[in-house]
Parts: structure tokens; sequence; C-alpha cells
């Protein structure tokens, strides 16, 4: 299946790990966890303000939530801001060397990365 806008809830369905899962309220809460992460690195993009510890616990929820399948998920929900998310999915060994969403098919080497971000994650 092709994730796109259309089937983007299907996809994450199919992903989800039900034996985690209270029901579908804690699913719709997890799915929130994408738009979290879009205000985190809109608000770093604008002002520099990196919640390091609070994007990596947003996103280690996504994988325990909904597997490797939350790396396609992750990089369709946050088109603008690859080159924030790269660092801290390679962080977690969950890079692969090619992302697909939609009709795009993303090579890992070509996001480049924030070296900021990276020197944070190092520090951990």
């Amino acid at each position: 299946m092709v994730l796109n806008d259309a089937n983007f809830i299907l996809y994450a369905a199919k992903s989800y790990d039900v034996k985690q899962s209270a029901g579908i309220e804690e699913f719709n809460e997890d799915l929130k966890r994408f738009q979290y992460l879009k205000r985190l690195f809109k608000r770093y993009e604008e002002s520099r303000d990196l919640k390091i510890r609070l994007i990596l616990n947003h996103i280690i929820v996504l994988y325990n939530c909904f597997g490797t399948e939350a790396t396609n998920m992750i990089f369709f929900k946050l088109k603008d801001y690859h080159q924030y998310v790269k660092p801290f999915v390679m962080f977690l060994h969950y890079m692969p060397e090619i992302i697909r969403y939609e009709d795009v098919i993303i090579v890992n080497s070509d996001i480049s990365l924030d070296q900021t971000i990276i020197q944070e994650l190092r520090k951990l």
C-alpha cells in the first residue's frame, strides 16, 4: 500500500500494535503525536528552540505503536522537516535507504542533516 492523504488512517491502523492499545481513543492520541512533532520542529526552525528529549520521546512512542512503518509515516507527515527528522531516526537506527510515500521516493543520502540536532543527540 502506497502511503498518501487518502489512506493515511488505514495505513496507520494496519500498522498499529493493538496489543498495547486500549481502544480508538488511544489510537487517536497516538496519531496526534505527528502534529506535536510538526509543532516542535516548526518552533525549532523559527526560534532555534530545540526540545530534543520531547521530540525523541514522541518518535520512540510512534515506533512502539506503529513499528518500522512509522518511518514512512513520520516523513510523510513532516514533509517540510526532513532535515530535522533524519538525525532522530538515524539516532534510533531506523533510517532506511529509501523512503516511499505518495509518488515520492527519497534516497537517504538526498536528505541533509541539521548539524545542531546531531550535536545535541551526541550529548545524550
